[in-house]
């Protein structure tokens, strides 16, 4: 017992030792509520992983926040929850703002935790062992997180720009974990569009092939064209006015978080994420995290081409975006996150 205590309080200096540079936390009094519910998506992902982070190495707790974080299939139930007002921010795609405005509800981008999607759309070697173009996917069961959800929206994207649409294939929504592994290894779906762990799983067991991924800020503006804001906390406008200081503090413990990944060791990341991350596989978790590393924002800023991409991506395929008059400025701020970065203490 006094070997494990000691050893946990070598881990806790080593971490406070890892994250260098440290905000200046808000004074809990200052907030106009601790209490904020996040939803979001399929939480296991590298996607999502600076929230996992952010939770887990207690930096909402060092802003005064209460946190509580519901974990839905995919990120357009997730959206579900934050309209339907049971979540007041979502960690989710930024495409699902521009959605929203198409639709006359004002929702905000306020923290980016990723720069390229790290979305792999891959095909079944077990299904479709003579695959040779995007065309052979119409027809098929493409799985993804959930319909509508981030995935599903970067395989419309894929199949627009082979001359198909949605209605030429079947979206299945298998979530993001265990469960996508098994409908892809049991011949439930003839394709999947997913995230890692997931796919580098699947991949290195030589049961799928990649046919397009957006792991890399590379492989993301041959997919995009462009710079393509993924993974980020986003709110509704009223919740954001309501309460500037809880948002700013969000935004602080965000900052936070993606600093502390760019510093982080393999063993440091293991022994932070919950065990259900790993899929079984430490190995096959870390090498994951070298491929999409580069993904995750440095800074939390949004970049000045993203909202732009993200439109032109929708206006390809979208009915429900296009020739809608969309105001990107009201999609997005950096504010908050310059904000943060400022108090940074050398």
């Amino acid at each position: 017992m006094q070997r494990r205590t000691f050893l946990a309080g070598t881990a806790a200096l080593a971490g406070a030792t890892l994250a260098g540079p440290s905000l200046a936390f808000a004074q809990p009094g200052q907030l106009e509520t601790r209490k904020v519910s996040i939803a979001v998506g399929g939480k296991n992902l590298f996607y999502y992983l600076p929230l996992t982070i952010a939770e887990r190495r207690n930096f909402f707790k060092d802003e005064g926040l209460e946190v509580e974080i519901s974990d839905f299939a995919g990120g357009s139930q997730a959206l579900k929850a934050a309209v339907g007002g049971s979540a007041d921010v979502v960690s989710g795609a930024f495409e699902h703002i521009i959605l929203l405005q198409a639709q006359h509800q004002m929702f905000r981008e306020f923290v980016l935790q990723g720069r390229a999607p790290q979305i792999v759309l891959a095909v079944s070697k077990k299904t479709m062992p003579g695959y040779k173009s995007i065309a052979d996917l119409k027809g098929k069961k493409i799985g993804v997180t959930a319909p509508g959800s981030s995935t599903s929206i970067m395989a419309s994207f894929v199949l627009a720009k082979a001359g198909l649409t949605a209605n030429d294939v079947s979206f299945i929504g298998v979530g993001a974990g265990a469960g996508a592994v098994a409908a892809l290894q049991s011949g439930q779906i003839d394709a999947l569009a997913n995230l890692d762990p997931v796919m580098t799983k699947l991949d290195r067991a030589g049961e799928i092939r990649v046919v397009s991924d957006t792991r890399t800020l590379a492989d993301t503006h041959s997919v995009f064209g462009g710079d393509m804001p993924a993974g980020c906390l986003y709110a509704s406008q009223a919740f954001i006015a309501k309460n500037p200081n809880t948002t700013q503090a969000l935004t602080n413990a965000m900052v936070r978080a993606l600093k502390w990944l760019q510093a982080a060791t393999g063993a440091q990341l293991i022994e932070t994420v919950p065990e259900s991350y790993l899929l079984g596989d430490r190995a096959l978790y870390l090498a994951a995290w070298d491929h999409v590393k580069e993904a995750l924002s440095p800074d939390g800023l949004m970049p000045a081409g993203g909202p732009g991409t993200s439109l032109k991506t929708l206006q390809a395929f979208d009915a429900n975006v296009k020739g809608k008059p969309i105001d990107l400025s009201k999609t997005w701020t950096n504010d908050f996150v310059t904000k943060a970065l400022a108090t940074v203490k050398s």
